[in-house]
C-alpha cells in the first residue's frame, strides 16, 4: 500500500495498489488506470486543485503549489482516468482502505463527522473521497469509467461498504447561501436516510433550521448517481467552510448495488457479501 513522501522523485515507484485490476479501456475514449508513480498521483492532485481551488473557489492547505494535497493522500490508492487522445488525466477518486485508515488513524469522513455507529464496519469499509472530473468530460462516459473501476477494487479485496462525504455547493444563482443544500437534506431525509443504527452526526452543523427549506432544487449529478447505485444517507450536512460546500455523509453497500449496475460494473459478479 503506499506512503508517499513529498520529497520523493517523481520516477520513484510505488507499491502495486493492494488487488488492483490491470489498465482498462472502455467505450468513452478513455483509459482507467490506478496510480503506481508519485507523478501520476501529482497529475490527479493537479486536476483537483483546478477543479476545487480555481472553479470552485476552494481555500487549500497545500504543501506543493498548484496541487490539492493533504495527509491522506500518502495513504489512499488514487484511481485515474486518462482521455485516450491525449493521455490527460480527467477524472479521479482516492480510495482509503480500512488498514490504511488504521495507520493513519481516522478517514477523512471522521474528521467532518462522528462515526462512532458505523465501528463494527469499519473493517470492511473503504471510504472514496476527492472526486473530480474536468469540466470539459462530466458526462456519463467519465464517471461510469470511474464507478466500474472503483467496483471492481471492491469486489478483488473483499470489501464491501463504501462510505465519504458528498459536496453541494453553497454557491447558488450567484449567492452564497445554504439553502439549496438544506432544501437537499429535506428531500433526502424523507427518502434515502439510512437506518438509526448507521446515523452519524456532523461535527460543525450546517444550520439547516435557520435555512430555506422548500427550494424547488435537485441533487447534484454525483449524489443522484450514489442513489441509483443504492447509496444512503447518513445524516444531515456538515459545513465545510475551507471548500465553501455542504456535505452530506454517504453509505453504500456492494450488496445493494441494483442488478442492472452489477451487471454493467461487474458482468454480473456475484461473490459480494451481505452484512
Amino acid at each position: 500500500m503506499n506512503a508517499l513522501l513529498d520529497g520523493r522523485l517523481a520516477a520513484d515507484v510505488l507499491p502495486p495498489p493492494l488487488g488492483v485490476a490491470r489498465p482498462r479501456a472502455s467505450a468513452a475514449g478513455v483509459d482507467v488506470v490506478w496510480a503506481r508513480h508519485l507523478d501520476e498521483v501529482r497529475a490527479a492532485q493537479r486536476l483537483r486543485y483546478s477543479v476545487f481551488a480555481q472553479e470552485m473557489g476552494a481555500r487549500l492547505s497545500t504543501t506543493v503549489p498548484g496541487h490539492d494535497v493533504d495527509l491522506f493522500d500518502d495513504y489512499c490508492e488514487h484511481v485515474l482516468v486518462r482521455a485516450r487522445c491525449t493521455g490527460e488525466v480527467i477524472g479521479t477518486y482516492r480510495v482509503l482502505t480500512p488498514a490504511q485508515a488504521r495507520r493513519v488513524g481516522s478517514t477523512y469522513s471522521d474528521v467532518e463527522f462522528d462515526l462512532t455507529r458505523l465501528r463494527a464496519l469499519r473493517p470492511r469499509m473503504v471510504e472514496l473521497g476527492r472526486s473530480c472530473v474536468h469540466a470539459e468530460h462530466r458526462h456519463g462516459g467519465t464517471i461510469m469509467a470511474l464507478w466500474s473501476a472503483l467496483a471492481d477494487f471492491m469486489v478483488r479485496n473483499e470489501l464491501d461498504i463504501m462510505i465519504g462525504c458528498a459536496s453541494i455547493p453553497m454557491l447558488h444563482n450567484g449567492v452564497v447561501s445554504g439553502d439549496v443544500a438544506a432544501s437537499i437534506w429535506e428531500q433526502l431525509r424523507h427518502t434515502h436516510l439510512a437506518g438509526i443504527e448507521y446515523q452519524v452526526r456532523p461535527r460543525l452543523p450546517l444550520p439547516v433550521h435557520q435555512l430555506n427549506r422548500a427550494l424547488p432544487v435537485q441533487p447534484p449529478t454525483l449524489i443522484k448517481g450514489y442513489l441509483r447505485l443504492g447509496a444512503r444517507v447518513l445524516g444531515a450536512p456538515a459545513w465545510d467552510p475551507d471548500f465553501n460546500t455542504a456535505d452530506l455523509p454517504m453509505f453504500m453497500r456492494m450488496a445493494d448495488l441494483p442488478t442492472r449496475y452489477r451487471r454493467h460494473f461487474l458482468g454480473g459478479c456475484g461473490n459480494m457479501t451481505d452484512l
